[in-house]
């Protein structure tokens, strides 16, 4: 493409809690990715002078290691998402106070167990844990995406299986004393926040499931067809929506732009190019990216690529202290790679 070559492009200006149709807009795709030049005044650099987006590269391959808490991601007031790698226990149970705690199984497989029964996870599993119900993990091989929001979360498909009562919760388990940790802070048991921690029976907490009508709901998203793009809606709340993006073979010729969200995304399968106003970056398995409210993208998928989106109405900034940035790509060159990749 050259300069004076354009595309006319879409954009969806969607607005959380997406309830009503994205208004749109027709887009000039040169201008549209190209930087504004500095404005009057003092603060007129910042019109152009902008952080790219950043990809944190967590990974979707177990890595055989001792065991070590999660990694946090992403974090901010309104909750937190995390990576974690286990092949053990994790050493203790844990009770949240103030938000539900969704899980998607990335690899491996995982026992979960729980007040509300014991429950199997395998790959391209979800799962939430209602906010107030104590629960302990055994990971094999095992990793997993994990979101700490607000309690208040509904589950928006049919579950394929739900958890059991059932005791012993795994071959060869043998109850025992263990520690329990109650945490009212996004679940973080940080120094100086408020911690209550305690001895408990673990047979007492897995018999409770007895006392209890709700069972924990397993969901899964199926592949679809050949040649298919498609969202599926998983968990939505007060203030986050969580969705499964299928896209194959899409040239990226229709931007949205999120008037009061962040989306934060977390590659499943395949590889596709992000485009950005603040930047492009291919995405591959295991990665994570945050796009800010406000900024317009799209992807270029030439293949199957599945990826897991949370649009947050409360701002949720990178702290997982390691990335890599995207680099400014013009329109010409998204054309460029548009034409090679799908020709």
């Amino acid at each position: 493409m050259s300069d004076t070559e354009d595309t006319i492009v879409q954009e969806r200006l969607a607005v959380f809690p997406y309830t009503t149709p994205a208004r749109t807009l027709r887009r000039s795709e040169r201008l549209l990715l190209q930087r504004a030049q500095p404005g009057p005044g003092p603060h007129g650099a910042m019109w152009s002078d902008v952080e790219l987006v950043q990809v944190v590269r967590a990974g979707a391959t177990f890595r055989d290691q001792e065991f070590a808490p999660p990694r946090w991601i992403y974090q901010g007031p309104g909750g937190r998402i995390e990576w974690t790698n286990m092949n053990s226990r994790q050493p203790i149970y844990h009770r949240n106070l103030d938000v539900d705690e969704m899980a998607y199984q990335v690899t491996g497989h995982r026992t979960l167990m729980t007040e509300l029964g014991t429950a199997e996870l395998r790959p391209g599993d979800f799962v939430r844990i209602p906010c107030g119900v104590c629960h302990d993990n055994w990971g094999r091989n095992d990793i997993h995406v994990i979101w700490y929001l607000p309690e208040g979360y509904t589950e928006e498909r049919e579950p394929v299986s739900v958890s059991e009562a059932r005791i012993p919760p795994f071959e060869g388990w043998e109850p025992a004393i263990v520690n329990e940790m109650i945490t009212d802070c996004l679940g973080s048991s940080e120094p100086d926040h408020d911690v209550a921690a305690h001895r408990s029976d673990e047979r007492l907490i897995l018999e409770q499931v007895h006392q209890e009508k709700e069972r924990l709901a397993v969901l899964r998203v199926p592949q679809p067809a050949t040649g298919t793009c498609a969202t599926s809606v998983i968990w939505r709340g007060a203030t986050a929506l969580i969705e499964v993006v299928d896209l194959d073979r899409d040239p990226g010729l229709v931007y949205t732009r999120h008037r009061n969200a962040d989306d934060i995304q977390f590659q499943v399968s395949g590889t596709r190019l992000l485009v950005t106003q603040h930047g492009s970056v291919e995405l591959q398995p295991g990665d994570f990216v945050r796009i800010p409210v406000g900024v317009a993208a799209t992807s270029i998928a030439t293949e199957q690529s599945r990826h897991i989106s949370t649009l947050v109405s409360h701002r949720l900034p990178r702290c997982a202290p390691q990335y890599v940035s995207a680099e400014w790509w013009d329109a010409a060159q998204v054309a460029r790679y548009r034409e090679q990749v799908l020709r």
